[in-house]
């Protein structure tokens, strides 16, 4: 009996040795499997990280210019010199840079400034303030000092809902309001608030200046000139948009060429960039009052009539946006329709195309075009052409039959086309509002002349060839 007793026990040993051998083989193969999918997921990311920084290498440098400022505001704390004369005040100066360095220069300087006008103006009232309530005594003071704090703050809030202000300062408000507050409250229990305030209002200003000098003068990009390529690169897009899906509908029997398909669609729906890109032009136009002048863009450059273009823009892509929508739907126009009208809506989106891109070469260049009036002309030829044509054509008024049946028929045939021929003529008469968005912005940022830059490239030419003799 103990001999068969010892054998089970011996069974049962043999068995639980073999069942934690294999929960431990379980447990490293998830483990295993959690590292390998974590690791899969670390390339992955590297290679997204990569490829972003490998397309913009303007991110890497901004990168490298937030390094450099923080590590020369940082130097307060490691030099003794400078760590006496500022003290643990100089957190302040590392705190800005983090808080106010932005991606452009325009925004960068635009949160410095209001940083540093919210923080000093703040500092004054909150010291006046509690100058006053010190002299009123210590039941009075409390009293004050909340009183003071409620009023202040509520009235900054409210000038935040104020457009012009919420526009141009809304960052300094709510920096004014956080000033005020820390001050006011930390004023109540600290006794030398005056030198308390001038050493943070020092190391702030150290900061945000150390900010501007870095942002600008390390490879600055600039607002401006990120709205004006903006603007530029949307009108384009508008054009090839335009084209291609006029293209699209009446040369549809054509075969496309292989692996033209994808960047003809990307064409096509480039008009959806300019249907999204509001929010982002009223930004940049924003900052880039705030960035000194350069080049070609003077201190008080038009950049509130870029917004404008940008709203004419989205009002003729709108219109390309229902001509697709048109184009796509299920009731498909016959093909001797079509050809009916091809040849001269062709025209229409070919002229209206060249009106678009000259304008978006005028802005790019900067220079008045001698060729929009006449290309501006043709447009409007066309489109009176295309507009006769639908009056005149009685195929297009009058359906060729007499039965119920046979009036729904040639219906469903004429309505896509009809639609489409009218929405061009729709499109034409709102590019023409781009134009004179267009040529409001040359008269008011004084673009040069277009015979005026011609002579100057003629003479730059004559310079080389001299030049090239000696």
């Amino acid at each position: 009996m103990g001999g068969d007793k010892g054998g089970v026990k011996e069974v049962e040993w043999r068995i639980k040795i073999e069942d934690d051998d294999t929960l431990k083989g379980v447990v490293v193969g998830c483990m295993w499997a959690i590292t390998a999918g974590l690791a899969l997921k670390l390339c992955k990311f590297g290679k997204k990280a990569w490829e972003l920084g490998v397309n913009d290498t303007r991110k890497i440098i901004h990168c490298l210019k937030v390094g450099v400022a923080l590590s020369a505001v940082s130097l307060f704390y490691y030099l003794k010199p400078l760590y006496d004369g500022v003290g643990g005040n100089a957190m302040w100066a590392v705190v800005t840079v983090v808080v106010v360095f932005e991606y452009t220069a325009g925004a960068t300087i635009y949160k410095t400034v209001n940083r540093m006008c919210g923080t000093s103006l703040a500092g004054f009232l909150a010291i006046g303030v509690h100058w006053v309530a010190s002299k009123a005594g210590e039941q009075l003071e409390p009293i004050i000092v909340g009183a003071s704090l409620f009023l202040l703050a509520s009235a900054a809030t409210f000038s935040r809902f104020i457009p012009t202000i919420k526009a141009r300062f809304d960052y300094g408000a709510m920096i004014f309001i956080l000033t005020f507050s820390l001050v006011s409250v930390s004023g109540y229990r600290v006794d030398e608030l005056l030198g308390m305030a001038q050493y943070r209002m020092s190391t702030i200003i150290i900061g945000s200046i150390m900010c501007i000098i870095v942002s600008v003068t390390i490879s600055p990009i600039w607002a401006g000139q990120e709205l004006h390529v903006l603007v530029t690169g949307n009108l384009d897009k508008l054009a090839n948009s335009l084209e291609g899906c006029v293209a699209q509908y009446f040369d549809s029997n054509e075969a496309p060429e292989a692996g033209s398909d994808e960047e003809s669609n990307k064409k096509l729906l480039g008009y959806k960039c300019v249907l999204s890109s509001k929010a982002t032009e009223e930004s940049m136009a924003n900052l880039a009052r705030w960035e000194p002048a350069r080049g070609r863009f003077n201190f008080r450059h038009p950049w509130k009539q870029y917004v404008k273009i940008g709203a004419s823009m989205r009002s003729c892509a709108s219109c390309i946006d229902a001509l697709i929508g048109c184009i796509n739907s299920d009731n498909k126009s016959s093909d001797e329709m079509k050809k009916n009208m091809s040849s001269i809506c062709m025209k229409v989106g070919g002229n209206t195309g060249s009106v678009i891109r000259e304008l978006a070469s005028t802005i790019r260049n900067m220079t008045k075009s001698s060729k929009v009036d006449i290309l501006v002309t043709e447009m409007n030829s066309a489109a009176e052409e295309l507009r006769n044509l639908l009056k005149s054509n009685p195929n297009l008024v009058n359906p060729p039959s007499h039965n119920a049946e046979g009036i729904e028929i040639p219906l469903m045939e004429i309505i896509q086309v009809v639609t489409v021929a009218s929405l061009l003529i729709e499109i034409v008469g709102r590019v023409e509002g781009i134009v004179k968005a267009v040529e409001e912005l040359s008269h008011l940022a004084e673009f040069e002349p277009a015979l005026c830059v011609k002579s100057n490239t003629h003479k730059y030419d004559e310079a080389i060839s001299t030049l090239h003799m000696v």
